[in-house]
């Protein structure tokens, strides 16, 4: 087959549309494999997002069963008003009604002012701080379960959380019949306050 100058002319023409489809394919192939790459990130950065998605929906599940779960804790702790400021006077109140109960011969008592308390082992408060009104007690009793009664009456008829820290008994009288058990006690009434409470 032999080619003459004017299939030359007609070559050249076909020959430059075979090497411009070949550029235009080629400049296809580039653009269609960036899109493939960008595409891909786009689909990575979607599924990343979908799975910070599904994270959050959880931990937004998981808060609200939380909250349902520790809602009556809390509601509990409101209505005993240890949530809140100190209440010193509900607490002295509650004292001279226990006194008049004469669940002891007499007692008397010392309610410290308030300090922030710091437990040991610490424990997490969320947001709260947890303060102490340490309070002393001077018991005068005839037997040992008059003070188990006036503690257990502290803890289940008055607002508040009383915890004992100790107590120390002596024993008062001439060894001639029963005598009066003296009684030392060492305490404090606890509160939680939230930190963004004025």
């Amino acid at each position: 087959m032999s080619f003459s100058k004017a299939d030359m002319a007609d070559l050249k023409w076909s020959l430059g549309a075979f090497v411009l489809s070949i550029a235009l394919s080629a400049a296809l192939i580039m653009l269609s494999s960036e899109y493939i790459v960008q595409t891909r990130k786009e689909l990575q950065t979607a599924q990343k997002q979908l799975v910070d998605a599904r994270e959050n929906l959880a931990a937004a599940q998981s808060d609200k069963e939380n909250m349902a779960t520790y809602a009556l804790e809390y509601n509990t702790l409101l209505a005993r008003r240890i949530i809140g400021n100190e209440q010193r006077l509900d607490w002295l109140e509650g004292l001279e009604k226990l006194r008049q109960q004469g669940l002891v011969l007499d007692f008397k008592y010392t309610i410290a002012p308030q300090q922030g308390y710091a437990p040991a082992p610490p424990v997490t408060a969320g947001n709260f701080v947890l303060n102490r009104s340490p309070m002393t007690l001077q018991i005068e009793m005839k037997h040992e379960e008059q003070l188990l009664h006036l503690l257990e009456a502290i803890r289940t008829k008055m607002s508040g959380w009383f915890m004992l820290d100790g107590c120390t008994i002596s024993r008062t009288g001439s060894g001639i019949g029963p005598g009066v058990l003296k009684t030392d006690c060492s305490g404090g009434w606890f509160t939680m306050k939230n930190r963004n409470a004025p």
